[in-house]
């Protein structure tokens, strides 16, 4: 049986089809043996004469154009389910009915006797019984299911055992598929059903359902403490959606050494049938809903053009460059003063890309390195990421960051004016909304240089831009990215502690790094589509509601298989200079517009005008040249003052209604 199975399996798929049709060919004629025999009736002519080989080929030749007129040949048997055997019922209840119509008209002019109604009824019962059982024998042999009852021996010893977490209809599927996997990977010993009311005890092709809602916790407790033999939690997809003990799951499988894994698909469905199981990891944990990316709108966008990336070794640079190769860009240059940066890029990037990848080491306030960058690229696209980000540091370090964040996006901004680049993006932060300290007051200048280019029509007399579209995306933190708290916490945790926290009341809005790069793509082509008034130099990202910091720390611990305050101690270490408790996304003088693009608004605000930028730009650099920190920042506050006093001034200016007046 298993030789025979084997040589099934392994016929190329038109052989396969053809090997299925001539079987189902000799099954009709069985049935018409059998149904003869079982019914008792003898035919007034011989089985081998002229009659009878006409009235044999008649019958194969009708069924097999109604085999194939009912799509018995165009099913994956090894994927068929009820609707497909529904069909092989259909199809024998057809033939049935045209084989006994035939009769009817046979009988009308040739005395043939031996034909009833009960022979047919017989047909078609037998028809159906021996058509459809070597279809189901193979499906139930390809899942692996009868293999310990044929007394194939399995790799069972060295496949993981899993507990599924999830709906039962996903169960079905990944229970099939793991069996189908040749070597077996994984095991599924046991179901954890979310659905309320699901049958505890009942099987699904032979694997138990062994937890409900509300004892998930409990249950998976017992299979970590009580056997050694569990190595896998596979949770459905959207599980982190749909499930309130997620995270306690999570941490409960990895404090017993059990890995952790989500569905998300299914790939290669055509050869092996291959789970598309993704690591859990802590950006999924904190359960933000994920934003569902147009990729056809994106993809049309940066399809084919050259897209140039400053700052592109680091987190969201990074993400910024595989995401435009993977969406079809032309050509993509890394323009980063990180050499290491640099470097590791080149390595993470699909080898079928590297065609596509150019590399400059430049500094991005040099405006002789970027021009000549630009002239010889020739970008349709910049996306400048290029910044100093870290608060604290750049308190010290603050003519850095003067230099790098405001002047490099001035110099940026300028080449790509001059060298009619089509489109100029700026990644902004939410600590550029009522700045500080003198990273958000250095991102606050750099939309002002945005927004003023922006506002500048093109060509006008004294402007400095072309037709190049200028916008400014502004959003918070991303998960995961170099600095960001979860991978300070994640080497803290390593290191056995303490974790460390500012304040126990710190917030922060979180988003992953590529739900920010492609909101960051679709603010730019959204930006693209719009003129006149109805266009924005400045778009904000909806991340949601703001986590508190020592949530994360407090999960991450747990996730790590350890007790918060018992494993891991968590210090707090007081605000440091220049930080804030909790951050907004806009101020109270810019107002949200709804764009019809979900989880994007564009922002209402103020602008400075760009003849008072250039001065305070020239007060600026003076100030960096002196080492004048106080005056740097004062020109800095004035800048942002002159914009609020133009807001204040168009409010004043703006008729009041009767009742407002009163």
């Amino acid at each position: 049986m298993n030789s025979y199975l084997e040589s099934v399996f392994g016929l190329r798929p038109r052989m396969r089809r053809a090997f299925i049709m001539i079987q189902d060919m000799v099954m009709v004629l069985v049935a018409v043996a059998l149904s003869l025999v079982l019914s008792r009736s003898d035919l007034s002519f011989g089985a081998l004469s002229t009659e009878g080989l006409a009235t044999w080929v008649s019958t194969i030749l009708i069924s097999h154009l109604l085999f194939r007129y009912c799509g018995l040949y165009t099913t994956v048997w090894r994927f068929a389910s009820t609707p497909d055997f529904f069909n092989i019922l259909k199809s024998c209840a057809i033939l049935t009915l045209t084989l006994y119509v035939v009769s009817l008209l046979v009988r009308s002019f040739l005395p043939v006797q031996g034909l009833n109604e009960r022979q047919f009824i017989v047909f078609f019962l037998v028809s159906f019984t021996i058509i459809s059982a070597p279809r189901l024998f193979y499906r139930f042999l390809r899942d692996g299911a009868s293999w310990g009852i044929l007394g194939r021996k399995t790799d069972k010893a060295q496949a993981k055992q899993a507990l599924f977490v999830g709906r039962l209809g996903e169960a079905d599927l990944i229970i099939r598929f793991t069996r189908t996997a040749q070597p077996a990977d994984y095991s599924i010993a046991g179901i954890m059903a979310t659905e309320r009311g699901a049958p505890l005890g009942t099987r699904i092709q032979g694997v138990p359902v062994v937890a409900t809602r509300p004892r998930l916790i409990d249950v998976l407790e017992d299979y970590a403490t009580g056997t050694k033999s569990l190595d896998l939690l596979i949770f459905g997809s959207g599980a982190e959606r749909e499930i309130e003990e997620y995270s306690e799951l999570v941490r409960v499988a990895r404090h017993g050494d059990i890995n952790v894994v989500q569905f998300s698909g299914l790939s290669e469905l055509e050869q092996h049938g291959k789970l598309v199981l993704d690591t859990v990891e802590m950006e999924t944990i904190l359960r933000r809903p994920t934003v569902a990316s147009d990729i056809e709108r994106i993809g049309a966008f940066v399809g084919g053009k050259r897209v140039l990336v400053t700052g592109g070794a680091g987190s969201i640079g990074q993400t910024l460059v595989k995401r435009s190769l993977q969406l079809g860009a032309e050509a993509v240059l890394v323009a980063d003063n990180s050499e290491f940066g640099i470097f590791q890029l080149s390595q993470y990037i699909d080898e079928k890309d590297h065609d596509r990848l150019k590399v400059r080491i430049v500094d991005v306030a040099d405006r002789r390195q970027i021009t000549r960058v630009v002239t010889e690229f020739r970008p349709d696209i910049i996306f400048h990421a290029a910044a100093l980000k870290h608060v604290p540091l750049l308190e010290e370090n603050w003519d850095s960051a003067i230099q790098t964040n405001i002047f490099g996006t001035l110099v940026c901004a300028e080449v790509a004016a001059k060298c009619g680049v089509a489109q100029f993006v700026l990644i902004s932060s939410d600590k550029a909304v009522d700045p500080s300290s003198v990273l958000g007051m250095t991102k606050r200048a750099a939309e002002q240089i945005i927004s003023a280019l922006h506002g500048t029509p093109a060509g006008e007399t004294g402007g400095r831009r072309s037709a190049t579209k200028f916008i400014a995306v502004r959003f918070g933190n991303v998960f995961g990215s170099n600095g960001s708290v979860a991978t300070i916490f994640q080497a803290q945790i390593e290191a056995g502690g303490p974790v460390t926290i500012t304040d126990r009341r710190m917030t922060r809005y979180f988003m992953t790094v590529a739900e920010a790069v492609d909101l960051v793509i679709m603010s730019a082509t959204d930006a693209a589509s719009r003129q006149g008034g109805q266009d924005y130099a400045v778009y904000m990202l909806d991340m949601g509601k703001p986590v508190p910091i020592l949530e994360v720390a407090e999960t991450m611990i747990r996730m790590s298989g350890k007790s918060p305050y018992k494993d891991i101690a968590i210090r707090f270490t007081g605000i440091r200079p220049g930080e804030k408790l909790h951050e907004t996304l806009h101020g109270e003088d810019e107002e949200l517009v709804e764009l019809g693009i979900s989880k994007i608004f564009g922002l209402s605000t103020d602008v400075v005008e760009w003849s008072d930028v250039q001065i305070a730009l020239a007060e600026l650099q003076q100030s960096a040249k002196n080492q004048d920190k106080a005056a740097a920042l004062a020109v800095l506050a004035s800048l942002d003052r002159a914009k609020k006093a133009r807001g204040s001034a168009r409010q004043d200016a703006i008729p009041k209604t009767a009742g407002q007046a009163s």
